[in-house]
């Protein structure tokens, strides 16, 4: 099929052959036949011929160099798909009389207009630097050319080709460092992967540790700690972190969200090693999500979370019941588990753990079991307070019917006593009582070693325990004989009187054991312990040598020292070190120059600003993703430029405050001494203009047409203003319209968020309807038709109204669970003869509720809530908005929220919860006298937090 000029049947033959090589067969031998049609011009024969020849042409190079030529003109192919193909089988011929046709391929591919060629060059790269090392210049040369290369479908090639190639030239990566922290963002998992971990290891190159000063800190906490850092601490700079340090941690935030379970790990080990204390956090939720996936994925994080659960240990205590071990889980899995819950254990969740461990004794799997009996005596070594009460436990398990268990826990026990063994005489008699039934020959030894190392406390046992293990000496294994030895020496030494003749029959048996180290033993301590009349030097020592206090088992994690391994390599995966491993670089002690990073941009201008925004033109597609958690930078609000942030709310505030005192003096007026409505309607149309000037906080589907709508809004504010009005001073947006009187046929709708509870339901919304009939005649049987909601939102009706006569107005409140969203609820409005379609959509302040808290619970929450949950924007505030006063006043205005009181008089807090699930919201507007001031708003609803930001911003700002 191969040979005929049909095209159709040769394309057949090569679905066939590569269907083989798929299935993993050998197709080898058809080489010749398949190597004559890579001139065929039919470009689906083609590339198939190519993926065919890509897979061989490294195993029969001679053939495949009688087709070079063929190669060099599919490299001029216009087809981009062909051009790759010809380059990647010219890079896998490793012959290296070749070399300058390839290196003169890949210096040609790089300059390509197809992003898909450049890419392959950038593979081809490491192949032919490891056939002929000599090329590296020349490589280096194509690399710096590809690293400028602008496309997200080269970065991560061309990075990895620097990896293999010259990893020690970080001069290449200088002015492309910012270009690949903005388009980490849209590279292919590959790549983020293999970026990231040559910016791990750039980073700590040239940045200074975020921990550097915090031990200094953390001394200067006591009595008097601001003078005691001043005199303690004079030469040491407060830590700023870099901005391109920030602009790393920042677009790698995201990528904690990846579907890619390696992505997730590089950035986990990136926070690990480059992040401050407070921020490493954020990584703990990620980690734990990935728990969920296979075993082999499971294996390799918490390889890793047990690493990091011993440094970092509060990181992972809220998820303690994550590493809960199932039923299901494979042994080493198991283990690990173990190991993390183990590293977790602490003085306030020591009684929950130890009650996991005695389910996890009954299991049937040994080897499981053994591992937590070990996990046993390392809580009772790292917490004294429960020491007592594990080897009571264990103690107890002595009488287990499974022998592995009992042995096992022999050994665990043995070291404990050794931190107390004046107090636990009892137990050392219990387990000389065990040297009858116990067999495993470890368990024997350490009860051997324990009579004999505190036989003073037994002083009538122990002889008895060497008399019998004198009778079976000859039947035990040789760990039990060593002890036997040192348990007949031990006694020897103490109570000759007893044990001289046991000592000595001991000694001859062990004279003439197979074993040359027993025999070697025996006559050493035969030596050492009856002295002889040509010697005796040494005997004069035997107790300090064989009695000497010896210092109790410190029992240790077998990850503590994995971390001098970089996390997510195979190395620390391994515990050795692997071929091709870069050690993680020490910080430097002084920060090398950041000015090298900036890139020439064009008319001579340095590129400083180094948020999403700024970089713009070197990523052609920066996500949504990237710059909500990037939430820019100062560098615009400097120079009187807004950052320009993706329009999550199309909505803006109304926060005129001449409007707003002018609103307040009529309602005021209206209630309290009713003027006529003349004065009404004029002051109304003032409000309806002004507000129809500025953009409207709730986007309605039935208001376009706002014209005469002010005669019949005067009548509809009633009554005393709402008690919540004293924990959030702000009245809201005021009223809105839902449905114009034209469009209702003389039927007028308003709507106000109240801020009151609402009764039917505290997760709802409280809705003021207003309603009047400009009409001529009644309205009868208002109510809330079938509503067509979002999942999740949820509407309490209003009391049908019966009748609604000409010129009267009435109020009615509705209950609306917008879950925590800014959906619209849509819905009916219907009478006896109509239906109206109407929305309301709220604005993201009216979806929480003021919650007062002192400073330090502030503090207090506001740390719990950082990292991702952490969204910061700076502004600059107006000379208009530097009072208390109008600031509160504003941004209460926005948000429901409750001031905090606050020591430090240019610092504002206020705090909320969001009314579906009870999540605080918390914001700080830190008012800095001179420069840019601060917002920041710490909520686990990060898209809550974002819009409350650019909301307060807005109001600020205006």
């Amino acid at each position: 099929m191969l040979d005929t000029n049909k095209d159709s049947l040769k394309l057949e033959a090569m679905k066939r052959i590569v269907a083989m090589i798929a299935r993993g067969k050998n197709a080898s031998d058809l080489f010749p036949a398949v190597v004559k049609n890579v001139a065929c011009k039919n470009i689906e024969v083609k590339k198939l011929v190519y993926v065919y020849l890509v897979r061989y042409a490294e195993e029969q190079q001679d053939l495949a160099l009688l087709s070079i030529s063929t190669f060099q003109r599919g490299l001029k192919d216009p087809n981009q798909l062909i051009r790759a193909s010809a380059l990647r089988v010219l890079s896998s011929i490793r012959v290296p009389i070749i070399v300058p046709i390839m290196m003169l391929a890949i210096k040609e591919a790089a300059s390509d207009m197809s992003p898909y060629v450049r890419k392959t060059a950038a593979h081809a790269i490491p192949k032919l630097y490891s056939l002929d090392s000599d090329q590296k210049d020349q490589l280096i040369e194509v690399i710096e050319k590809l690293l400028a290369d602008k496309t997200t479908l080269v970065a991560g090639s061309v990075v990895m080709a620097f990896e293999e190639v010259c990893p020690e030239r970080i001069d290449l990566i200088h002015k492309n460092y910012r270009k690949l922290c903005n388009l980490l963002i849209d590279v292919e998992e590959w790549g983020q992967v293999v970026i990231i971990s040559m910016l791990t290891r750039y980073a700590r190159t040239q940045f200074l540790s975020p921990t550097q000063n915090e031990g200094g800190r953390e001394e200067a906490k006591g009595p008097g700690s601001e003078e005691a850092a001043t005199t303690a601490l004079p030469a040491r700079k407060p830590y700023v972190m870099d901005p391109d340090h920030r602009l790393l941690l920042r677009n790698t935030k995201p990528l904690l969200q990846s579907r890619s379970a390696a992505v997730v790990m590089a950035v986990a080990q990136l926070y690990f090693h480059l992040a401050p204390k407070a921020e490493v956090g954020v990584i703990a939720k990620a980690l734990v999500r990935l728990l969920r996936s296979h075993s082999e994925v499971q294996y390799v994080v918490l390889q890793n979370v047990a690493t990091m659960s011993i440094k970092r240990r509060g990181m992972f205590e809220p998820y303690l019941k994550s590493f809960y071990i199932r039923s299901t889980d494979p042994t080493q899995i198991k283990i690990l588990k173990l190991e993390v819950l183990t590293n977790l254990a602490s003085e306030t969740n020591i009684p929950t753990v130890l009650r996991e461990f005695q389910t996890y004794i009954r299991s049937m799997d040994k080897d499981f079991v053994a591992a937590t009996i070990q996990a046993i005596g390392r809580c009772a070594t790292n917490i004294g307070r429960v020491r007592d009460t594990c080897l009571n436990g264990l103690v107890q398990l002595l009488s287990n019917r499974d022998e592995l268990v009992v042995a096992e826990s022999v050994v665990v026990i043995k070291k404990l006593l050794q931190m107390q063994p004046a107090q636990h005489g009892e137990i050392i008699k219990h387990l000389a009582k065990l040297t009858d039934s116990i067999q495993v020959p470890m368990a024997r030894a350490s009860i051997l070693w324990l009579i004999g190392e505190y036989c003073e406390h037994v002083p009538k046992i122990a002889p008895d325990v060497l008399r019998k293990m004198a009778k079976s000496f000859t039947a035990e294994e040789d760990i039990v004989k060593l002890q036997v030895i040192n348990l007949a020496a031990k006694l020897y030494l103490t109570n000759s009187k007893q044990t001289k003749l046991l000592t000595q029959y001991v000694l001859s048996l062990a004279k003439y054991d197979q074993n040359y180290d027993i025999r070697d033993r025996a006559r050493f301590t035969r030596q050492l312990i009856v002295p002889s009349e040509q010697g005796g030097a040494l005997s004069r020592h035997a107790k300090k040598l064989f009695l000497a206090p010896k210092p109790a088992p410190v029992l240790e994690s077998s990850f503590k020292d994995r971390d001098h391994f970089q996390l997510g390599s195979l190395s620390h995966l391994l515990n050795a070190k692997a071929t091709g491993y870069q050690e993680l670089p020490d910080w430097p002690e002084e920060a090398p120059d950041p000015s090298v990073r900036n890139v020439e941009v064009s008319g001579g201008e340095r590129l400083n600003c180094v948020c999403a925004d700024c970089m713009s033109h070197t990523s052609p597609s920066v996500s949504w993703l990237m710059r909500v958690a990037s939430g820019g930078c100062g560098f615009h609000a400097e120079s009187g430029r807004g950052p320009r942030a993706p329009a999550l709310d199309p909505r803006s505030p109304s926060t005129d405050p001449e409007s707003e005192s002018a609103s307040d003096s009529k309602s005021s007026s209206e209630s309290g001494s009713g003027e006529s409505s003349s004065e009404s309607d004029s002051e109304d149309q003032e409000e309806e203009k002004g507000r129809s000037s500025e953009s409207p906080r709730c986007l309605m589907t039935l208001a376009e047409d706002k014209a005469g709508t002010g005669s019949l809004l005067a009548h509809f504010h009633t009554g005393p203003p709402p008690p919540l009005q004293l924990l959030s001073p702000g009245s809201g947006a005021g009223r809105q319209e839902l449905l114009h009187r034209v469009a209702g046929e003389g039927l007028a709708v308003d709507y106000t968020f109240s801020r009151q509870p609402f009764s039917g339901d505290p997760h709802m919304v409280s809705v003021h309807i207003h309603f009047s009939n400009s009409s001529d005649t009644p309205i009868k049987g208002l109510h809330v038709g079938t509503p067509k909601l979002p999942a999740g939102i949820s509407i309490q009706e209003f009391p049908e109204i019966e009748s609604l006569a000409p010129g009267e107005s009435t109020t009615a409140v509705m209950g609306i669970n917008f879950c925590d969203s800014t959906q619209a609820a849509n819905f009916q409005l219907c009478t006896q003869t109509r239906q109206f379609y109407v929305s309301i959509q709220p604005p993201v302040g009216e979806l929480m509720a003021p919650v007062f808290m002192s400073e330090n619970e502030f503090k207090k929450e506001q740390g719990k809530l950082t990292g991702m949950s952490e969204i910061t924007e700076k502004l600059t505030l107006p000379d208009g908005c530097r009072s208390d006063h109008i600031v509160v006043q504003k941004v209460t205005t926005v948000a429901n929220l409750g001031r905090v009181p606050c020591g430090a008089s240019d610092e504002y807090r206020f705090a909320g919860r969001t009314l579906t699930s009870g999540s605080l919201v918390l914001l700080t507007l830190d008012a800095r006298p001179t420069g840019a001031a601060q917002l920041t708003v710490n909520s686990e609803k990060m898209v809550i937090g974002t819009m409350l930001v650019k909301d307060v911003v807005q109001a600020l700002t205006q």
